[in-house]
């Protein structure tokens, strides 16, 4: 069967084939090619048609140099250090705008996914696909329906709804509301959960109903359905097959390090490897057929490229004039292949850990605060860069990209694919192509499940539950434990921070709960002479406009656009 994709805008919807024609007049099914009469009829069709929502998914979130990163830059997590204002939220007012990138490609990849899997549950009654797996199929295309429509409404507020094949034509889309987008999310998320197999049934990476049972505990906090949420959330944290990682394990478990660094090092996200924390993995493979190529990294987020510094720029060099950094990345500490754009937030990188800086998620295995001169050329070679700071801190270029704290998270030291090395004994990363986070992606850990417990028990007025669920995950990084009266939404989400850090898709989070301006504005601070990385957001940010575009297409009736975003 040739491979069908499927590329959607809401106000030009395609006229699928089975509805264009009177079947009175020509009622014919194509056999040798791919059509809509002939692409749903199989179990194999319909299990190609759900892996293809998987990747449309992905590519709304975790995929390549824009994805996941457009949803941490310009946030209270971090900015675009490389005075970039008309990119990468440099500047909200010059890059956040109806015709931006940003608030299309999401728009249209969520309604992507949307139609796909319409089309799936249109298509199943008439298929020969038995009962059994048609429930499965069918909880399969709500759970990606559901969590099409609540990232939209994190993201937009209220969207038009479409929960049908469309036959013909459309441009007449009116908005919901964002609590009835929510609660077509929520009507599909629980089908999904009641349906869905478990997790211990199911391969890595594939969705199981404790990943629907997560999704849906975050809609009903949306929703301020706060018993539903914790009993949602309870569903995949009570679950025997689940629980946090506590001890060393994994590929890399005989090195220096701890449990919270194993999380992150390649081949160690899945339950095939013995991790019970993983709830919902992305899986990347590298230089297999199918897979992302190591050489042009697509198919990766690449996080690595972003958040990592740069020390191999440092202008700085030793007495004798030799650059005490390599001239390319190398596979080590100081990051892989970093361009220094994505910089934390001073409370990213030091405000959320002065409440216990011994905190586990802080130690240099997985804050990297320091590193080693790695050049064997240059008299620095093998003491630590902090012992010559000041040298490095007479230009402000020095202190903003080339070296700064990051999340050791994102890189993979000694783990990078064969083909990235241009020497196997020193591991010399090539520095042209390397940049993706060489590993599979959590998208939903257990750890979150337990703050996003938390947050339904702070909403429902019980503040020692949800210092009890914070407190699980603070035993597990050795931290010093919180009480109820330090807990509101401010404390969750700095642990969320300490917890999740870039792992997180932040935008969302704080979408969701309208605190995105806030946030920002308070954490996003600048430097004397450089741009506000971000403080001109502006308080309508907290959703993203509705594109220009579909607003224009849309000519028998009114999108309205969000409040702050010019019409014209």
């Amino acid at each position: 069967m040739k491979k069908i994709k499927f590329y959607i805008s809401i106000s030009l919807i395609a006229i699928s084939l089975s509805g264009c024609l009177d079947s009175a007049i020509l009622d014919e099914v194509p056999l040798d090619f791919a059509s809509p009469e002939n692409s749903y009829v199989t179990d194999a069709d319909f299990n190609s048609a759900v892996i293809a929502l998987y990747g449309q998914s992905r590519l709304a979130l975790s995929s390549g140099e824009h994805r996941p990163l457009d949803h941490i830059y310009g946030t209270d997590l971090g900015y675009n250090g490389a005075n970039q204002l008309n990119q990468r939220f440099g500047s909200y007012l010059a890059t956040l705008l109806p015709t931006s990138d940003p608030a299309i490609y999401h728009w249209r990849q969520y309604y992507q996914v949307i139609s796909g899997a319409n089309i799936i549950l249109n298509r199943l009654e008439g298929s020969k696909v038995s009962d059994q797996h048609k429930i499965v199929v069918e909880a399969q295309a709500k759970l990606f329906r559901g969590f099409s429509y609540r990232n939209l409404a994190h993201l937009y507020g209220g969207v038009p709804l479409t929960l049908e094949e469309a036959q013909s034509p459309k441009t007449d889309y009116v908005r919901a509301s964002r609590t009835e987008v929510y609660e077509q999310a929520v009507a599909d998320l629980e089908f999904a959960s009641a349906n869905l197999p478990g997790i211990t049934e199911v391969r890595d990476g594939e969705i199981s109903n404790l990943a629907a049972y997560h999704i849906l505990a975050e809609v009903y906090v949306s929703l301020e359905r706060w018993n539903e949420a914790v009993g949602a959330a309870s569903k995949v944290i009570d679950d025997p097959s689940t629980s946090l990682m506590t001890e060393r394990f994994g590929s890399l478990k005989d090195q220096p390090g701890d449990v919270y660094w194993d999380l992150s090092r390649r081949y160690n996200q899945n339950r095939g490897a013995g991790n019970t924390e993983g709830i919902w993995v992305w899986q990347y493979e590298v230089d297999v057929p199918g897979g992302a190529t190591s050489s042009s990294a697509l198919g990766g987020p690449m996080l690595e490229r972003d958040h990592s510094p740069r020390p191999w720029s440092f202008t700085v060099r030793d007495p004798s004039g030799v650059a005490p950094f390599l001239p390319q990345g190398v596979s080590d500490n100081t990051g892989g292949r970093g361009i220094g754009r994505f910089r934390g937030t001073n409370h990213f990188n030091y405000g959320i850990w002065h409440y216990d800086w011994d905190d586990m998620r802080n130690s240099e295995y997985n804050f990297v605060r320091d590193v080693v001169f790695n050049n064997p050329a240059s008299e620095w070679f093998g003491q630590k860069m902090s012992e010559k700071m000041p040298l490095f801190r007479k230009t402000l270029e020095d202190t903003i990209r080339n070296f700064y704290p990051y999340q050791a998270k994102v890189t993979t030291p000694g783990q990078h694919p064969t083909e990235l090395y241009d020497d196997p004994v020193l591991k010399t990363l090539i520095s042209s192509t390397a940049g993706t986070t060489y590993s599979d992606q959590y998208h939903i850990r257990l750890a979150e499940t337990y703050l996003l417990r938390a947050e339904a028990y702070l909403g429902n007025g019980n503040a020692q539950a949800a210092a009890d669920d914070i407190n699980v995950v603070r035993e597990r990084a050795k931290a010093r434990l919180v009480t109820a009266g330090e807990v509101d939404i401010d404390f969750i989400l700095d642990e969320r921070m300490r917890e999740l850090g870039t792992e997180e898709k932040r935008r969302l989070t704080l979408n969701r709960l309208g605190l995105l301006y806030e946030r920002t504005n308070k954490y996003c601070e600048g430097y004397p002479g450089v741009a506000n990385f971000g403080v001109d957001v502006q308080p309508y940010h907290n959703l993203f406009p509705i594109p220009f575009s579909e607003i224009e297409r849309n000519t028998g009736a009114v999108l309205v656009q969000n409040p702050g975003y010019a019409v014209d």
